[in-house]
């Protein structure tokens, strides 16, 4: 069960200066959010929303890293997205009324800010820099969403890993043409991703190695040449 914590309104301001929607947000408006948030504790591995349920929270992710999902009913995961610190999610329930369309796990210790839908339209309207911020980031999930949609619809399993080890790499950028995932993905979460079996997964990452495109070390997943896996992209998307 999530715990709900206690968090002084200076920490609390804090943290919520670091969520990308309200990073121009004056110290008055972040602290009158602040006052109207609640804040839960949730621990790796547990739920924080349920596919199809009637909460209507909207979360912001403080610390740690959840997962969004999806299982059909042949127990099939497929893995939505991976957020992290300064994200938000649940704003389209908060914001059209229906129920949840995926679920939510904590992939590690994760601290949340919550807001009632009404208090979250309520900030929307009345900021204009949060209200863009938010219709930028629904823009950018329709862009990402149509991305991999056209990515499942013509693209063969190995061009999908090269695709999704691209959008990892974009994420993690450690040069201006290396990229260093900590902690790789596993075959399988990679596999999930892209809806294919590990054993795919699997045999184009050590195509992608032997190419000298991808090093594992340890716990790493390090991109050699993003440049050269951006090329390899583009060209079966018929894009330059």
């Amino acid at each position: 069960m999530p715990t709900l914590r206690q968090i002084p309104i200076d920490r609390a301001c804090a943290m919520l200066s670091a969520i990308k929607e309200f990073h121009d947000l004056s110290a008055s408006d972040l602290e009158e959010i602040a006052r109207q948030c609640s804040w839960y504790r949730y621990e790796e591995n547990e739920e924080i929303v349920h596919f199809q349920d009637k909460s209507n929270s909207v979360f912001f992710i403080a610390q740690g890293d959840i997962r969004v999902t999806y299982h059909a009913l042949s127990g099939h995961e497929v893995i939505l997205c991976d957020l992290t610190t300064g994200e938000m999610f649940g704003e389209l329930t908060a914001i059209d009324g229906k129920s949840r369309s995926a679920t939510v796990i904590a992939r590690n210790s994760v601290l949340l800010a919550s807001l009632t839908a009404i208090d979250f339209k309520n900030v929307i309207y009345a900021s204009r820099q949060v209200a863009e911020a938010i219709l930028k980031r629904l823009a950018s999930e329709v862009r990402r969403l149509t991305e991999r949609v056209y990515d499942f619809s013509t693209l063969a399993v190995s061009n999908r890993i090269q695709a999704e080890l691209l959008r990892l790499a974009k994420n993690h950028m450690t040069g201006p043409n290396v990229a260093v995932v900590s902690p790789s993905p596993t075959h399988f979460d990679i596999a999930n991703l892209v809806s294919t079996h590990r054993e795919a997964v699997t045999r184009e990452l050590s195509n992608l190695a032997r190419n000298n495109l991808i090093l594992r070390k340890g716990h790493d997943l390090h991109i050699l040449d993003v440049a050269r896996l951006t090329d390899m992209v583009n060209l079966v998307r018929g894009s330059s």
